[in-house]
């Protein structure tokens, strides 16, 4: 499991996985959403401006696990 630290209170599932470069663009999250490979918290994400926090988890089913660190 990789940490990626953010900077602010929050930060939305799409700007997380850009910030983080596992993505390229927000498009590139929907297509991983509609085709339920993303998990927040063991949860299937079903969109993509799910707020996210220090301490969440991503997963990206046979990509990997990021842990969200935060202020």
């Amino acid at each position: 499991m990789e940490t990626i630290e953010i900077n602010t209170e929050s930060i939305n599932l799409d700007q997380f996985l850009k910030w983080a470069g596992i993505v390229d663009t927000g498009g590139q999250v929907k297509i991983l959403i509609d085709e339920s490979l993303i998990l927040v918290n063991n949860q299937l994400a079903t969109e993509r401006r799910k707020k996210l926090h220090a301490g969440d988890t991503v997963e990206i089913k046979g990509t990997g696990i990021w842990k969200v660190t935060g202020p």
